[in-house]
């Protein structure tokens, strides 16, 4: 009966497609069973270049054992080969109308590529798994004496098991992940991290299952999940992002409008290289009355070398396991000067490996040790692959003069401008917006509520190798409630360069930031911690202490300076009992302005 049905949908999308040629809107209609298979021959048949597919209002399930199979480099994934359900890599521009559609996807499956496209739009679609990559469970008790915590499981909708003394999940086609690897405690009834957590890197020595169906696992760690609280497990670091929902290579004119994901194993959205991207009314959060507690295992949204204008608004962000928008660019290490014009680079993380850095016609900073200064710029006249870690680069002009290995190299022509606007970004790991681009940026009028920092800014040249330094940021009219909750240390604004051993940590490295007209309501007093700024403006805030909830890091100041130079602490309003207002260091201090604040 299925082979029926599935015959009869693909004779009715082929007489579509007979008009695909002329870019025709393809009707596709749910069937029971996979679907895979039928968008499969969709996309293999269509002759046009200007795809546009229309989805009847319904459920549609997508296996991947017939998906279109390829190896890819995915940025802050894992590389290798990925069963691609929809493969938009030969279309111009590709139209999706949603309808409210549900798209349900089981196992190892990678729900939607787009490489060259020209223009992308998509809208009203709902993104879910039948099976989360997850493991969950309530902690019913914790032995740190003897190393080892008891869990109740949850079985609806999860799929585990106990084999040989270890738990392997998902379970699902033959996958499972060695271990329960990164680990974090949700609040029960909040369904946000606990307050005060700490990731948990989970590796026991064996588990075991009792009588009464629990689990104790036997393990010895630092920090221990309290009792009663929902431990949740996503896997090895090797493994457990395996793939975004949607990811846009060297796209253009995208916009994404009510897109709504639930479950990804990965991303929610990435973008690599792309430019004039639009996300509009799209969230990523759980399924009302779900007993899950994790929508997508890492970032909602993330931008590398991006360039154009970028639009993320309306949107609401919730329950990832990582941050709500990270936008920056990457650095290369030089490994070896070749000749006069050329240098051989290298992609210092293994999750940037593959990666696209430059293209010809590029230009590109370079940066010299110990300075983090953008110096020299060049444009590119020709790229080597040497393999996925090292590439050539050859100039159209001279080497500055004492480049050496251990320089980076920043590409100058990929970077956006960033709007963020009306989003909601909550109950989820790590920090609400994370920025790293040198051209405009605003953040305005978004509701923020931050495990770690709210709003970070980290260039780096230690472990990511994520460029860079931010020139011209404002973040206006924002209600920032219940913030920095995590274990470790962290501020509601976070501003924090952090670069290797052979550059100068006294040096300012980002400039101009205005953190203006926002609300602040939190327990903690750490509001602002900021480290080599240039033009940073603190004005117009008001700052509410909140109590009832315990303090995590009680001597900490409101603000405090590191470095920097040209501070302005101007009309703001603070209620509450932090001993310790403002704290800079003595070359903060130089041209520091301070006045008519209220509660200072």
């Amino acid at each position: 009966m299925k082979k029926i049905s599935m015959i009869l949908v693909i004779i009715a999308v082929s007489t579509s497609l007979g008009l695909a040629k002329t870019s025709d809107p393809i009707m596709i209609k749910p069937v029971n069973g996979d679907m895979t298979p039928i968008i499969s021959q969709i996309l293999e048949e269509a002759e046009t270049k200007d795809l546009h597919l229309v989805f009847e209002k319904g459920v549609y399930r997508f296996l991947p054992d017939y998906a279109f199979g390829k190896y890819l480099d995915i940025t802050n994934h894992g590389n290798g080969y990925k069963r691609i359900i929809f493969n938009f890599t030969k279309f111009r521009s590709v139209s999706i109308t949603g309808n409210g559609a549900e798209f349900i996807f089981h196992g190892q499956a990678m729900p939607f590529l787009f490489e060259n496209c020209e223009r992308v739009k998509i809208s009203d679609l709902v993104i879910d798994w039948d099976i989360p990559f997850t493991f969950l469970g309530e902690v019913i008790a914790v032995n740190e004496e003897e190393g080892y915590r008891d869990i109740k499981p949850f079985r609806d909708g999860f799929s585990w098991k106990i084999r040989n003394g270890k738990l392997e999940f998902p379970d699902i086609d033959g996958f499972s992940y060695s271990i329960p690897g990164s680990t974090l405690a949700f609040d029960p009834s909040e369904k946000r991290p606990v307050h005060g957590a700490w990731d948990i890197h989970s590796h026991p020595r064996w588990v075991e299952k009792l009588p009464n169906g629990n689990l104790r696992f036997y393990e010895f760690l630092k920090h221990y999940p309290p009792v009663g609280a929902l431990l949740s497990s996503k896997g090895d670091r090797e493994h457990d992002r395996y793939a975004p929902a949607f990811d846009f290579k060297t796209s253009s004119n995208i916009e994404l409008d009510g897109i709504i994901i639930h479950h990804a194993l990965g991303m929610g959205f990435l973008f690599e290289r792309s430019e004039n991207i639009k996300l509009i009314h799209c969230g990523i959060y759980l399924r009302e009355g779900t007993n899950r507690v994790i929508s997508s295992t890492a970032d909602a949204t993330h931008f590398c070398n991006c360039k154009g204008t970028i639009l993320i608004e309306n949107c609401r962000f919730e329950n990832m396991l990582d941050d709500g928008t990270n936008v920056h660019g990457t650095y290369v290490e030089v490994d070896e000067v070749i000749d006069t014009s050329t240098v051989r680079t290298k992609l210092m993380h293994f999750e940037q490996r593959g990666f696209q850095f430059a293209t010809p016609g590029d230009e590109v900073w370079f940066i010299r040790q110990p300075s983090p200064e953008r110096g020299e710029t060049a444009v590119v006249r020709n790229i080597k692959f040497i393999n996925d870690a090292f590439i050539d680069i050859s100039f159209n002009a001279p080497l500055p003069a004492g480049l050496k290995p251990g320089d980076i190299l920043e590409n100058k022509t990929w970077n956006p401008e960033f709007t963020m606007r009306g989003c909601t970004i909550r109950n989820h790991r790590a920090r609400n917006v994370v920025l790293k681009t040198p051209l405009k940026t605003i953040i305005e009028d978004n509701r923020f509520s931050s495990m770690m920092s709210s709003l970070f800014f980290r260039g780096e040249t230690f472990f990511w190798f994520e460029s860079g330094a931010v020139n011209d940021v404002l973040i206006q009219n924002n209600t920032f409630e219940y913030c920095a909750y995590s274990g470790s240390e962290h501020a509601v604004l976070n501003i924090t360069p952090r670069l290797g051993k052979t550059f100068d940590p006294s040096l300012i490295y980002d400039r101009n930031i205005r953190f203006e007209n926002n609300t602040i309501r939190t327990f903690g007093n750490r509001i602002v911690s900021a480290d080599r700024v240039d033009g940073l403006t603190i004005k117009n805030n008001k700052i509410i202490k909140t109590f009832g909830i315990p303090e995590l890091y009680p001597n900490t100041p409101l603000i405090e300076l590191t470095n920097c130079t040209n501070t302005v602490i101007q009309g703001n309003r603070y209620e509450g009992d932090c001993d310790t207002k403002i704290k800079a260091d003595e070359p903060s201090t130089l041209n520091l302005s301070v006045g008519h604040n209220a509660g200072f």
